[in-house]
C-alpha cells in the first residue's frame, strides 16, 4: 500500500511521515510489511487508506499537474469522505489522520465483536430491500447504497440473520456476509457518533477549496459547521453513493479519478453509469499514464 509511491516521490514519503508523526506510530511499517491482521483492524485501516489516497493525490498534483482548479468536486465513500475533505483543503493531513484513528477506535468499541454485522444484498432494488426490512421489522438498516443491484445492510447479528431470510424470500440473488468487525453505518454506532462529535468539536475545519459531496446528503457541503455535523451523522447514517455520483453527473461531471487503494469505486461507478470515464490512480504506473494523457 503506497510503498512504491513513497520510494519514488519525496512528496508521497512526506505524507506517510506526517501520518506516522500524527499517530505517534509507524503505521507505514504495518502498511508495507504487515502483518495483514494488524492492517485489517479498523483502527489502522482507516488512516492507512487515507494516507495512501492523499499521497497519490499529492503526487498527481506535483508530478502530473493536477490542479484543484480543474476539480469540480471531491467525494469519498465512508472513511473516504475524510480523504476527500483533506484533498479539498478542509482538514489538514495530521488532523485527518488523528480523526480517523479516533473513528476507527470508536467504531470498534461501539459494539462488542460478534454482536453486529453487515451483508451485501445482490439482485434487489433499494426500494425492495427497504420494504422487506420494514415488513419484517428486523434490527437492521440500509448502510450503503453502492450501485444498482448492490446494497449493504448493517445491524445486529440476529437482525442480519432474520433479514437474510426475508430478503431471500423477496427475491435476492445472494446475500453475502461482509468480513467486517462491526455494524458500520447503523443505529448501533451511536456511541461512536458521540465520540466523533466530541473529537470534531475540537478539530480545526476550514471551508473546502472545492465543494465536497457528503455521503449522507449526496449534496455539497461547504461550511465547517456543516462538515462536522455531517461527519457525525455519517457514522450512523447511510452512505448514499449512487445519489452522490448522480449528483456530480447532473452537475456536469464526466470524468472521475479514483485515487488511493484499489478500484472498488471505479467498479461501482461503472455500474451506476457505463458512459463515464473513470481512471484509478494507485501507484507510479497509473500516475505516469495519467501524465501522458494530460
Amino acid at each position: 500500500m503506497g510503498k512504491d509511491l513513497a520510494d519514488q516521490f519525496p512528496v508521497a514519503k512526506t505524507v506517510f511521515d506526517e501520518v506516522n508523526d500524527a499517530l505517534s506510530q509507524k503505521l507505514t511499517e504495518i502498511m508495507w510489511t504487515g502483518p495483514e491482521s494488524d492492517l485489517t483492524m479498523t483502527t489502522n485501516t482507516q488512516p492507512a487508506l487515507m494516507a495512501h489516497s492523499i499521497a497519490a493525490f499529492r503526487v498527481l498534483q506535483s508530478e502530473a499537474g493536477l490542479s484543484l482548479d480543474a476539480v469540480a468536486y471531491t467525494a469519498g465513500h465512508s472513511l473516504g469522505e475524510y480523504s476527500a475533505l483533506c484533498a479539498a483543503g478542509a482538514i489538514d493531513l495530521q488532523t485527518t489522520a488523528k480523526l480517523l484513528r479516533t473513528r476507527g477506535n470508536a467504531m470498534q468499541a461501539a459494539v462488542p465483536a460478534g454482536e453486529g454485522g453487515m451483508a451485501a444484498i445482490l439482485g434487489l432494488t433499494l426500494e425492495q430491500i427497504e420494504d422487506a426490512l420494514t415488513n419484517s421489522q428486523v434490527d437492521c438498516q440500509v448502510a450503503n447504497d453502492n450501485s444498482p443491484g448492490q446494497v449493504v445492510i448493517s445491524g445486529t447479528a440476529a437482525g442480519i440473520e432474520q433479514a437474510t431470510q426475508s430478503l431471500k424470500e423477496a427475491g435476492a440473488k445472494r446475500v453475502v456476509p461482509l468480513p467486517v468487525s462491526a455494524p458500520f453505518h447503523s443505529r448501533l454506532m451511536q456511541p461512536a457518533a458521540d465520540k466523533m462529535a466530541e473529537a470534531l468539536s475540537q478539530a480545526e475545519v476550514k471551508a473546502p477549496q472545492v465543494p465536497v459531496v457528503a455521503n449522507v446528503t449526496a449534496q455539497t457541503v461547504e461550511t465547517p459547521d456543516d462538515i462536522k455535523r455531517l461527519l457525525v451523522e455519517q457514522v450512523t447514517g447511510r452512505v448514499r453513493w449512487v445519489d452522490s455520483v448522480s449528483f456530480m453527473q447532473n452537475n456536469g461531471v464526466t470524468d472521475f479519478l479514483e485515487i488511493g487503494t484499489g478500484k472498488v469505486l471505479s467498479g461501482l461507478i461503472k455500474k451506476i453509469d457505463r458512459e463515464v470515464t473513470i481512471t484509478a490512480i494507485n501507484g507510479p504506473d497509473d500516475i505516469a499514464g495519467y501524465k501522458s494523457h494530460h
